[in-house]
């Protein structure tokens, strides 16, 4: 392909941008990097080492215009200014994961859903890795496909897609794609319509053929229903922790059944995640290597030696008889009901952010059984109090992790679990969901620290 004085501009300079401004580069392409605020000093000399033109502080659309077309980072609304300009200029807008694809001759594992996608992409990779497959791992997860596609080559690429990807993505066609579930999410982004939303996550299945497959959950009304008036040209497998599945996998009697080329068992107690809820990541992940030929023992073993990523119900410590738990990706109700549903102990719950329009009925019955105290982390807290002031005696506000910890802490007694579940956006006090998870593990930590030295004070007094 003969790019050379093509020109392509590229909105937003974070992992993606930069990634595919440098892929862009190596294809011959003039390529132009426009960001609305600073672009960091890191990624200022990746440009000018590469010699490829910016800006920062905004956008010059007069530019733009003269794009063959334009790349968007997933951050950046639909309904921005900006492109909003650029579509009615008929510049096409695409994402970052449509124009890298075009350049590999991997085929494509594509994951999504409104929670999960991240452990399954994760888990998926370990046990392609395991088994000695050529696999990389790229998208949502944190990955820049076009940095991944730029450094080697792979024969299987898994690629985690949210929404805010899928939304620019048209000629991408996946050879596996999964579908884990649908529930209410970044629906500021969507007119607060959930059927835009899933609209969104369903463009995973578009342009698969008939030798292609995807994988569903079972459970979910809105995932089944919408398959099912669908005219599929592909194959499906599907998952669920409720019925008996005749292809795909299912729980049984405290084991996920796979019954797909043949029928195989993995106990859930040799399962290193916490809560139902990644039954169905285990399954997805396990189809997945099935299909591309890895024996069940590999599977099982690779399974076992698994480690999530950070803030996905993360034990961070024990203190004084209190569980602290990490759950700081929860930005959804539906993630949070997972997480109090996996616990079997009283609860103070930390919860609270920026809003996306949640609506917490849903979570009334568990916060009746399991929850005696919600401990708000936000600037703005009062859509908690009205969900919930009838439902728990006591709500609290902080304003920062130290507080919300201590707090909670003072709350709890031996045996209470301390949840970070915030089924919120972090972006009111933090600057995004890590920052978040973070903050509250080092209060928690020093909290524990603290704790340990009054102990032993406490023992040079006695003695």
């Amino acid at each position: 392909m003969n790019n050379l004085n093509k020109y392509i501009t590229i909105l937003g300079s974070g992992e993606s941008g930069i990634g595919a401004a440098l892929l862009g580069a190596s294809k011959d392409y003039d390529v132009f990097v426009s960001d609305a605020k600073i672009i960091s000093d890191e990624n200022l000399e990746i440009l000018e080492k590469r010699n490829i033109s910016y800006e920062q502080n905004g956008h010059s659309l007069d530019k733009m215009l003269q794009s063959e077309f334009v790349i968007k980072s997933p951050g950046i609304p639909e309904n921005a200014e900006i492109v909003l300009q650029l579509k009615g200029a008929n510049i096409s807008v695409i994402s970052e994961i449509e124009f890298a694809s075009k350049f590999t001759n991997a085929k494509f594992i594509a994951i999504t859903g409104s929670n999960g996608k991240t452990t399954t992409t994760l888990l998926t990779y370990h046990i392609l890795k395991s088994a000695g497959l050529k696999v990389g791992m790229a998208g949502n997860v944190g990955n820049s496909l076009s940095k991944l596609i730029l450094e080697n080559s792979y024969d299987l690429i898994v690629v985690e897609l949210s929404s805010f990807q899928l939304d620019g993505m048209f000629d991408f066609k996946a050879d596996l794609s999964v579908l884990l579930n649908i529930t209410a999410d970044h629906l500021d982004r969507y007119d607060y319509d959930l059927t835009k939303y899933a609209e969104a996550k369903f463009r995973v299945f578009q342009n698969q053929e008939r030798e292609q497959l995807c994988i569903y959950n079972v459970d979910d009304n809105l995932v089944k229903r919408k398959l099912g008036n669908s005219k599929l040209e592909f194959g499906t497998l599907g998952i669920s922790v409720k019925d008996v599945v005749e292809h795909g996998a299912y729980l049984s009697n405290n084991k996920l059944v796979f019954d797909y080329k043949e029928k195989s068992e993995l106990e859930t107690d040799d399962i290193p995640l916490i809560g139902k809820h990644n039954y169905y990541n285990v399954m997805a992940a396990g189809l997945i290597a099935l299909q591309y030929g890895v024996d069940f023992e590999t599977i099982k073993s690779a399974i076992s030696t698994f480690k999530n990523a950070a803030h996905r119900l993360e034990f961070i410590a024990d203190v004084d008889g209190v569980r602290f738990i990490n759950d700081s990706k929860a930005t959804n109700v539906d993630s949070v009901y997972y997480a109090l549903d996996s616990l079997e102990r009283s609860v103070i719950w930390v919860a609270g952010g920026v809003n996306k329009g949640n609506d917490y009925s849903i979570l009334r019955n568990l916060v009746k059984q399991k929850v005696k105290t919600i401990v708000c982390l936000g600037v703005d807290n009062q859509h908690l109090f009205d969900a919930f002031e009838n439902d728990v005696e006591i709500i609290k506000e902080t304003l920062n992790a130290d507080e919300a910890v201590s707090q909670a802490f003072a709350l709890a007694i031996p045996g209470d679990v301390v949840l970070l579940s915030p089924a919120c956006a972090s972006f009111d006090l933090f600057k995004n969901y890590e920052a978040r998870g973070n903050e509250f593990k080092s209060a928690v930590l020093y909290l524990k620290k603290k704790r340990e030295l009054m102990s032993i004070e406490m023992m040079s007094i006695e003695i």
